[in-house]
């Protein structure tokens, strides 16, 4: 990775292209994307009120944030608004909406200084989320709710693009998380003891780079980009957003972005909802998948 892209007008193919070569593209906040911000931070600041959602940790035991936090996050994820929003944004970016398939929207909450970093505030460690048995051509889309900083942001390590990194991939099986590691998440609150991929050698903390975009703007990269959530310092929660999308036109021979070390089982390709009417991937592109 050795370029990012601003606002550039380019095709979708173009920047599809692009993000399977390792670079990343920034867009500035715009109607569709604030409209989704917006829906999360009414649902955030109606449940934690009269709290600020960045400022309520400092005023709640944990066990009472999450209580508060668990029934949140799904009321977002199936929110009808959050899907009208994110077909809106794909248009507005020049997606196919016949060919671009999303998954849910999902809200993270990011706690400062280790309030909460296990479960529903996990903190994820360097990791690229083709180890969590995603298709190559996945991209991520992420959006910041509030405004971010350095010390709350996500950071990348584009050295690792190319470079193969040890790691537990190998142990991963997307089937079985949806059944035990994804339900457990509300549960979790002192320490995260869910199976998951993470890297099994130290990750040069030289090769970071760290996005600050503003609240509602929009990052997008590979799922095979290497990247980490930012041990969080600044003092106040931090809210995004992320969805991720594949493409039917790379889907059947799993094209997109080099696969350099990832050795997952299972796969997430009936997570993606068809951004025309939300059919899912058909079914002779998931047997290809679940076939594998």
């Amino acid at each position: 990775m050795d370029t990012i892209y601003f606002n550039q007008q380019l095709s979708d193919d173009e920047r599809r292209a692009r993000l399977y070569d390792g670079q990343l593209f920034i867009y500035s906040a715009r109607p569709s994307t604030q409209a989704l911000c917006q829906l999360a931070r009414d649902l955030a600041e109606e449940v934690f009120a009269p709290h600020d959602p960045r400022e309520a940790q400092h005023h709640l035991d944990v066990d009472r944030y999450v209580e508060i936090l668990a029934p949140l996050k799904p009321r977002f994820i199936h929110h009808p608004k959050a899907k009208e929003c994110i077909r809106e944004i794909l248009e507005e970016l020049g997606c196919d909406l016949n060919a671009t398939f999303f998954d849910v929207p999902r809200l993270r909450t990011s706690t400062s200084d280790e309030y909460l970093t296990a479960g529903l505030g996990y903190a994820f460690k360097p990791h690229r989320d083709t180890w969590y048995s995603t298709p190559m051509c996945q991209l991520n889309w992420w959006l910041p709710v509030y405004d971010i900083e350095p010390e709350n942001t996500m950071t990348f390590y584009p050295k690792y693009w190319s470079q193969p990194i040890k790691n537990s991939s190998d142990e991963f099986n997307y089937q079985e998380w949806t059944q035990t590691g994804r339900k457990a998440a509300p549960k979790l609150v002192k320490a995260d003891t869910r199976k998951q991929s993470a890297a099994l050698e130290p990750v040069d903390p030289k090769s970071q780079l760290r996005p600050v975009i503003e609240a509602g703007g929009l990052l997008i990269f590979s799922a095979a980009q290497l990247h980490a959530t930012v041990p969080n310092t600044s003092g106040v929660t931090r809210l995004s957003i992320d969805f991720r999308t594949v493409h039917l036109d790379e889907l059947p021979e799993n094209r997109g972005a080099p696969n350099v070390d990832s050795a997952c089982g299972g796969t997430t390709i009936r997570d993606y909802l068809r951004g025309t009417d939300l059919a899912h991937v058909p079914e002779d592109v998931c047997a290809i998948f679940e076939g594998a």
